[in-house]
């Protein structure tokens, strides 16, 4: 049920944009029980004045063009230690398998009600059961 929206600078490449992709969706599925197959994605490049960060940094953490901008909007319901979990492993395994900074990792979780959702057909899949 996530979708997830990816922003990052149009110079990284097509490769490292696919294994951030697969990093945010096994995050997805190890930690907070989202199932397999369930990877919907929007990978999107952007021209350096339209990933917009402070300069001067923000609660200690200091950025670089290369800032990849993750947003997750998912079902409501996951406790705190799920979450910090998946923050953890999404900038951790980007960081081994890219070599982006972990500080580049910067990750908005949305969340919504199930019967948010319609996967196709018009149809809202996990509407309520009368």
């Amino acid at each position: 049920m996530p979708l997830v929206r990816i922003d990052l600078a149009a110079d990284i490449s097509p490769e490292t944009a696919a294994t951030i992709g697969d990093v945010v969706y096994n995050a997805m599925v190890s930690t907070a029980s989202v199932p397999e197959h369930d990877k919907f994605q929007i990978i999107s490049r952007h021209a350096k004045d339209e990933l917009v960060y402070p300069a001067a940094g923000y609660l200690g953490i200091d950025y670089t063009p290369k800032i990849v901008f993750i947003q997750v909007t998912w079902n409501t319901g996951r406790t705190i230690e799920v979450k910090k979990a998946f923050y953890k492993a999404i900038a951790e395994n980007i960081h081994a398998k890219t070599g982006l900074r972990k500080e580049d990792i910067w990750i908005s979780l949305v969340e919504v009600n199930r019967e948010d959702w319609s996967f196709g057909n018009g149809e809202m899949q996990y509407a309520p059961k009368d």
